[in-house]
């Protein structure tokens, strides 16, 4: 059973209707657990609360053995032709919709009782009978059989591990608009009411995307993230975005955008839109101005050396006058100080300690994608929760360093009563004895060590596809490597 994290008064009637046995069966509880999460925020209505936990409702064992024998009478003619291999999960499920209240484990154990009864012991079932009759010529003709069917059973069986070793992670993840029932995600009075326009907009699909920062080439630790990000939205008939991440214009190149969308490609996958985050840079400006001017964000002008290390000293402009912040932000837009000289940051402490990171800093370096339209660029912090939320992202999936950033993902959505998608993150591809680092390998191209980003030598995607090695090939890596509830993956490559 999942906890409960709603509020105390949430969580205290539930422990009032546990108490007073007013619920009972683990399936009321269940049900009582689904209406809180689906009710975070104004007055519980004890009596549709009841009315949606079963509270009230009794039953009998002799009700249970009836609609039993009536389903199994339903399905008499198939259960006689399949035997056991009718699958009782359908059973179950039918049980479930006439009964919903019923004790699971009693129907369960009255479902094979009268299985039992009606088709014989399972014990009596054989299994040579079947290949006996299927006209394949004698032993040899049954030999064909099983083995045929062996080879079916194990490719599907195949089949399903890798996509559950691909999504394995992915078991516990919300359904769209069910934001709210993650653990962790923060509920304000305005959340039902976004998730509804959310649902709206999206028409309930599942939104990820893939945003790699286009200041190299690709690895093989990249394709994890593509498979995950495209192969979950696809399995569950959704969209993925391909965003560009281009915060940074000094490391960014037209030839690596171009790379990327390449090799997208080349893994089999078709992005729903191609987005750049300097796309939005006129939205996110609007809104760092409002987040100014609510309290959140102000202008400081202590130096990267200042801010280094893991206990910095407290800003002495933290609670500079906020129309004063909004003329020096403005300033800071126009090209009135040099870089480095001031920064936009927000009023908030991360999960690592780290306070008040920055939101936007200067920087006179044209951009790849923008031009020279901007000297004022935001950073990963402030931009890509927003950019999330302007494309209406409903599962953002990260690798595991990014968990650090969570709280502040959420905080900065709802410091502006925006849409909130939900952050999860997964287990990143570590490769040993290689090296995938993309500003090592530059160092590796400017030392004429290698000859560039597809040489063989490397683990690029653009380097193993030079080598012959096919898609698909990474595809079962990728799969094999993304093991459930595993943190890092380290894979030891050996060079022959």
């Amino acid at each position: 059973m999942s906890r409960f994290k709603g509020s105390q008064e949430r969580s205290g009637l539930l422990v009032v209707y546990v108490c007073d046995e007013r619920i009972r069966t683990e399936q009321q509880l269940t049900a009582a657990l689904e209406y809180l999460k689906s009710h975070p925020v104004g007055e519980v209505d004890e009596e549709e609360f009841s009315r949606y936990s079963g509270v009230g409702v009794l039953v009998t064992p002799q009700q249970i053995h009836d609609q039993v024998s009536d389903l199994l009478e339903h399905h008499k003619s198939e259960l006689m032709k399949l035997k056991y291999k009718f699958p009782v999960g359908k059973l179950m499920g039918e049980m479930r919709q006439r009964l919903r209240w019923a004790d699971g484990k009693l129907v369960k154990e009255v479902i094979d009782q009268q299985l039992e009864a009606l088709i014989g012991p399972r014990s009596q079932q054989s299994p040579q009978s079947n290949i006996q009759k299927s006209g394949c010529g004698g032993k040899s003709g049954a030999k064909a059989v099983v083995k045929e069917k062996k080879a079916g059973e194990e490719e599907e069986s195949r089949s399903e591990k890798t996509a559950g070793e691909l999504f394995g992670e992915a078991a516990n993840f919300h359904k769209p608009g069910e934001n709210y029932k993650t653990e962790g995600y923060v509920v304000t009075p305005h959340t039902m009411r976004l998730l509804k326009k959310h649902l709206e907009e999206t028409g309930g699909k599942v939104v990820t995307r893939f945003p790699p920062e286009p200041n190299g080439i690709l690895h093989i630790g990249h394709a994890k993230a593509i498979n995950f990000n495209f192969g979950y939205a696809k399995a569950h008939g959704g969209i993925t975005y391909l965003r560009y991440d281009d915060t940074n214009p000094e490391k960014e190149e037209e030839r690596f955008i171009r790379g990327i969308q390449e090799m997208v490609k080349w893994l089999g996958h078709k992005p729903y839109k191609i987005n750049f985050s300097s796309d939005y840079f006129g939205q996110l400006y609007e809104w760092a101005v409002e987040l100014i001017k609510r309290g959140h964000a102000y202008v400081c002008h202590q130096t990267q050396d200042e801010l280094k290390g893991h206990n910095p000293p407290p800003s002495p402009w933290r609670e500079r006058p906020v129309e004063e912040s909004l003329l020096l932000f403005e300033d800071m837009k126009r090209g009135k100080f040099e870089e480095g000289e001031a920064t936009l940051r927000m009023k908030h402490v991360m999960e690592d300690s780290k306070q008040d990171p920055v939101a936007y800093r200067i920087k006179y370096t044209p951009h790849p994608h923008a031009g020279d339209a901007w000297c004022v660029y935001p950073t990963y912090d402030f931009t890509h929760c927003l950019c999330d939320s302007i494309e209406n992202i409903s599962h953002s999936l990260c690798t595991k360093e990014f968990q650090a950033r969570r709280s502040s993902y959420y905080w900065l959505c709802n410091a502006l009563d925006l849409y909130c998608p939900v952050q999860w993150e997964y287990g990143r591809l570590n490769l040993q004895y290689t090296v995938v680092s993309k500003r090592k390998i530059q160092k590796l191209i400017g030392g004429g060590i290698v000859a560039d980003w597809d040489d063989p030598r490397l683990y690029t995607l653009t380097a193993l596809r030079r080598r012959g090695i096919p898609p698909e090939a990474i595809h079962k890596f990728t799969a094999k490597v993304n093991k459930q509830q595993q943190e890092s993956c380290h894979i030891m490559i050996h060079y022959t």
